[in-house]
C-alpha cells in the first residue's frame, strides 16, 4: 500500500524543521510536533541531491528536547539533567515552550475581572492576584506552593481562571482531574499553570495518596520533572509548574496535615452564588472577555503583567489561612489528637520541653500504649489496625527505623521482644538510627533492672 503524501501549509520548507537525533524524528517548529522521516521525505523536496531528512540530520541536528519558559527556542551549549542545567559545548536542546501571543490592553480597564475576584474572595484576593501575576511575569520561576480555590458551586471559579489561560498561553495551561496526577502519561507537567479540578472527585486514589503525589508538582525540589508522552521517549523539563486546585468541598475534599508548607487555601465565604439576582452576569463577563479582539483578556493580561510583586516571595511557605486550619482539622481523626497527646506525655516523662516544640526522637508502640487515653488504647491493640497505625504515625512525622544489623525484617530486639521503633522523620537517617539505638539500650537496661 502506498502512503499518502503528508500535506504542508503553504510556504513551509526545511527552515521549519529540526532533526531530533535521539529518536530520528523531526520537529515541526510551528506546532512542536514530531514527524517521522518518511513524512519529511514525502513532503519536502531534496536539498542538494540529498533527502530532506538526511540534510536535516547533517545541518540542523538537535541533541535533546525539553520545555523551558524563559529560554530561547534553541538552547545552545547546555543540556538538562536531573539536577538542572549543565554546560555542554556544541550541543543544541530544543525548547517546546510556546510563549503566549495575547496582546496588551489597558490595565485600568480590567475592573470587571478584578472586582469579581475581590467579591468572591474578599480576604484572599491579594494573594490570588500575586500568584497569578507571578505566573504571567515569571513563568520560568517555581512558586513553592499550590493555590487552592474553594467555595460552593456557581461562585465563578472557572470564570476567574479563564483569562489566566490566555495570559500564560493556552498551550501552557492544563486542566486535569485528581486521578490524572498518578497516570502513566503526564504531558500536563509542562504547565505554567496546572489546574487540578474538583479535589473531592479522587477516583481510585485516596486523599493521602493524592497529597503525596502532588508534592513534586507543588514545590521544588525536585528541580526537574520527567515527562512521559505516548510514542515519545521520556525527557526532562524544569519544575516550574504552578498548581491551582479547585474544590467545592472543605470537609471531605483534599487532605492537609498541620505542618504542610505547600498550600495556600483561599475559601469563599459565600454559601450560594453572589450573582443569584443577576442571572446574566457570567454571560456578560465572558462577552466582555472575548469581544473586540479579546479586549477583556488583553486588559487582564496587562493588569497581571504590571502587578507589583515586590512583596511576594515565591520560595517561602505561604500564610496559613483559617480555611487551611479548617481543612487540617477535618483531615484529622480522633486518634490523631490522642496519639499526639500520648507522644507529648512521653516527651514530658523524658523531661523534654514539649511546650517549646522539643520532640521525642524515637519511641516504641509499647511506650505510646503506656500513655494512651480515651479510644486510643483499643485502637493500638487491634491487630487489624497495624497498617493504619503506621500511617497515623507518618502523619505525625514519625517513620519506622529499620534495624539491619541482625535481621532483614527491620524489627529491633528490645527488652527481649521484637518491636518496631519509630523515629522523627525530620531527623537524618543516621540520626534516627542513633536515636533508635539509644532507645533500645535504655529500654534493655530498664527491663533488666525491673526483672
Amino acid at each position: 500500500m502506498t502512503s499518502t503524501k503528508r500535506e504542508l501549509p503553504p510556504g513551509v520548507t526545511t527552515d521549519d524543521f529540526y532533526a531530533y537525533l535521539p529518536e530520528h524524528k523531526y520537529i515541526f517548529v510551528r506546532t512542536r510536533e514530531l514527524w517521522p522521516s518518511t513524512s519529511i521525505d514525502r513532503a519536502l523536496p531534496r536539498v542538494k541531491k540529498m533527502k530532506a531528512s538526511a540534510w536535516l540530520d547533517r545541518n540542523k541536528p538537535l541533541h535533546q528536547m525539553t520545555w523551558a519558559p524563559g529560554h530561547e527556542t534553541l538552547i545552545e551549549n547546555a543540556l538538562i539533567v536531573g539536577g538542572g542545567w549543565i554546560e555542554s559545548e556544541g550541543t543544541v536542546c530544543f525548547n517546546q515552550y510556546l510563549p503566549p501571543a495575547l496582546g496588551t490592553g489597558d490595565q485600568w480597564k480590567a475592573s470587571p475581572w478584578v472586582n469579581h475576584i475581590k467579591k468572591i474572595y474578599p480576604s484572599d484576593h491579594d494573594h490570588i492576584f500575586k500568584f497569578l501575576a507571578h505566573r504571567v511575569q515569571k513563568p520560568w520561576e517555581k512558586i513553592n506552593h499550590a493555590l487552592m480555590l474553594g467555595g460552593v458551586p456557581g461562585i465563578g471559579k472557572d470564570a476567574l481562571l479563564a483569562p489566566v489561560r490566555h495570559a500564560v498561553g493556552p498551550a501552557n495551561f492544563h486542566d486535569i482531574a485528581p486521578g490524572d496526577v498518578l497516570a502513566d502519561f503526564n504531558p500536563f507537567r509542562k504547565s505554567v499553570v496546572l489546574r487540578i479540578s474538583e479535589a473531592r472527585d479522587l477516583g481510585d486514589i485516596n486523599r493521602f495518596a493524592f497529597y503525596e503525589s502532588t508534592k513534586t508538582l507543588a514545590a521544588a525540589p525536585p528541580e526537574t520533572l520527567r515527562i512521559n508522552e505516548k510514542h515519545i521517549r521520556e525527557y526532562l523539563v524544569p519544575n516550574v509548574c504552578g498548581v491551582i486546585i479547585t474544590t467545592n468541598y472543605k470537609s471531605d475534599g483534599i487532605y492537609l496535615p498541620a505542618d504542610d508548607r505547600r498550600h495556600y487555601v483561599a475559601w469563599s465565604p459565600w454559601t450560594e452564588s453572589p450573582y443569584q439576582d443577576d442571572r446574566n452576569f457570567f454571560n456578560r463577563l465572558f462577552e466582555w472577555y472575548e469581544t473586540d479582539d479579546l479586549a477583556g483578556y488583553r486588559h487582564i493580561n496587562t493588569f497581571l503583567q504590571r502587578f507589583d510583586l515586590s512583596g511576594f516571595d515565591a520560595k517561602s511557605p505561604p500564610p496559613k489561612t483559617q480555611a487551611f486550619w479548617d481543612i487540617v482539622e477535618a483531615s484529622s481523626s480522633p486518634q490523631d489528637a490522642e496519639l499526639r497527646d500520648a507522644i507529648d506525655a512521653l516527651g514530658r516523662e523524658k523531661h523534654l520541653n514539649v511546650a517549646a516544640g522539643e520532640a521525642v526522637k524515637a519511641f516504641t508502640i509499647d511506650e505510646i500504649r503506656a500513655h494512651a487515653n480515651g479510644h486510643l488504647l483499643p485502637f493500638l491493640n487491634d491487630p487489624k489496625n497495624i497498617r493504619l497505625i503506621a500511617s497515623r504515625f507518618e502523619k505525625l512525622n514519625y517513620t519506622p527505623v529499620r534495624d539491619m544489623t541482625t535481621n532483614t525484617t527491620g524489627f529491633w530486639r528490645v527488652a527481649n521482644r521484637r518491636q518496631r521503633i519509630y523515629g522523627h522523620s525530620r531527623l537524618s537517617e543516621r540520626d534516627r538510627i542513633d536515636a533508635a539505638q539509644k532507645l533500645k539500650a535504655y529500654l534493655d537496661t530498664k527491663h533488666t533492672l525491673s526483672g
